[in-house]
């Protein structure tokens, strides 16, 4: 029996216009992503000052440490949950889920239920950002990933600048308890669009054997029509067959490189998000400016996205996360010197630039070493592992803050920057290393292997 349609309208061309509606879907989700993430660095001065909750710099860094726990749950489980549930679907619940932890967050009379809070929205949140940095990549025009990336990942920033708004408005006159009912608002605007409008990625359909569903969304789209190549491993073993093939001799080497760059960029993104208000506060700045740095360093990043997205599609993402990583480690050993507040704004601005595009420019780079049917696999645990730095950045500036050395925050911050550029640098020369590994094909085998295909 052929599933394919006898005769079909032309397809549209594979363009920007074409793929927008995933985009603009994704970017929604991810914006709300950014929001919650930032929610907690932005309102905690104002939970620091609130006796009643009984928060403290220790606790305060380990609450962070406990949502970016969740988030590697989330990042690690999302790809086999999608197997049977679809990408759309795991969306949908991702959304949900980082909303009724932020409604619990509100509710929270004690420190317990407020991390209990946090920990199940960074299961929300762990899952949404690899799903829809796949997705995106699968619908992307050929040659505009690095791009896409840069776009989709511009909303990450404007929810962390929604969030300092919020944080910086309705935290001081109606309480920090409002700023976290705020984070419900995905489950009732987001939820309903992501139902009703995105479509489900033709890999997974073709993976669960809906082949007539999988062409006719490539086809509305403009994409190509997925092979049984392109589509993920379904199942237990074929997620276990997928892990294996990203040490696989082209990307072997290359596979631990991007995870340790991400375990820096993790590191960096979440450590500053959750700390910075706090870390420039005890620097010596007022309240509101203090709070005021994590919006001008969102602002930043989405300039930064927009310019290392086009820069990445010309010159490739690995020079660009590299070159991003070593400014951003200038930027932070800058802000631990005492500026002008003016001068510091400036500061704060540029090291968004380079330092958000950095880590995102590591997710880019994934296109460059895996395969289609890789890619899903590839980017979950590109992001899961470097959760772990997400884990420990929030934890250690914690630490650091308790022991009254916050300063060091600022030099920890630089040396992360330096390790993701060293780890993201040489991803070239080990795809180079790992190919060499790779046996010889002799001309026997690869014409039996024609002969079997």
């Amino acid at each position: 029996m052929n599933d394919r349609p006898t005769s079909a309208a032309p397809r549209p061309p594979h363009t920007f216009r074409t793929v927008f509606p995933v985009l603009a879907l994704c970017w929604l989700a991810v914006f709300f992503d950014g929001m919650d993430v930032n929610i907690y660095g932005a309102v905690m001065p104002h939970m620091l000052d609130d006796s009643g909750l009984g928060l403290t710099t220790a606790t305060a860094g380990t609450i962070g440490s406990w949502t970016t726990f969740g988030m590697l749950i989330g990042a690690l489980t999302a790809g086999n949950l999608t197997d049977w549930l679809g990408r759309r679907l795991m969306l949908v619940s991702s959304v949900t889920l980082f909303s009724v932890g932020s409604a619990i967050c509100a509710l929270a009379g004690g420190v317990g239920l407020f991390g209990a809070g946090r920990f199940v929205s960074g299961l929300g949140l762990g899952g949404l950002m690899p799903l829809c940095l796949a997705m995106v990549m699968e619908f992307a025009p050929p040659r505009r990933a690095a791009l896409t990336t840069g776009l989709l990942m511009t909303s990450y920033h404007f929810g962390g600048m929604a969030a300092t708004g919020l944080g910086l408005t309705l935290a001081p006159a109606a309480g920090w308890r409002w700023v976290f009912w705020a984070g419900v608002l995905p489950a009732l605007i987001a939820v309903p669009l992501l139902l009703s409008l995105l479509p489900e990625s033709p890999g997974v359909l073709l993976a669960r054997g809906d082949r007539a569903k999988a062409d006719a969304v490539a086809d509305r789209y403009g994409l190509p029509r997925p092979t049984a190549a392109a589509a993920p491993a379904a199942g237990a073993q074929g997620r276990l067959a997928a892990v294996r093939d990203l040490f696989r001799p082209g990307s072997r080497w290359a596979t631990p490189l991007l995870w340790l760059a991400s375990f820096s960029g993790l590191l960096l993104v979440y450590g500053v998000s959750t700390w910075l208000p706090q870390m420039m506060r005890a620097e010596g700045y007022g309240l509101t400016s203090s709070v005021s740095f994590l919006m001008v360093i969102n602002a930043g990043g989405i300039v930064g996205l927009l310019i290392a997205g086009r820069t990445a599609d010309r010159f490739g993402a690995v020079r660009v996360s590299a070159i991003w990583f070593v400014l951003t480690a200038v930027g932070a050993l800058l802000l631990s010197t005492h500026l002008p507040l003016g001068l510091t704004y400036v500061v704060v601005a540029v090291t968004g630039v380079w330092l958000f595009s950095a880590q995102v420019m590591v997710y880019a780079a994934t296109n460059t070493v895996y395969r289609d049917s890789e890619r899903a696999a590839g980017l979950g645990w590109v992001t899961g592992v470097g959760r772990t730095g997400a884990v420990v950045g929030p934890w250690l500036i914690g630490t650091l803050a308790t022991s009254g050395n916050q300063s060091w925050g600022f030099t920890t911050f630089a040396l992360a920057g330096l390790l993701g550029a060293v780890a993201i640098a040489l991803v070239p020369l080990a795809r180079r290393v790992g190919r060499g590994d790779a046996p010889a094909v002799t001309p026997a085998a690869a014409t039996a292997g024609a002969a079997e295909s």
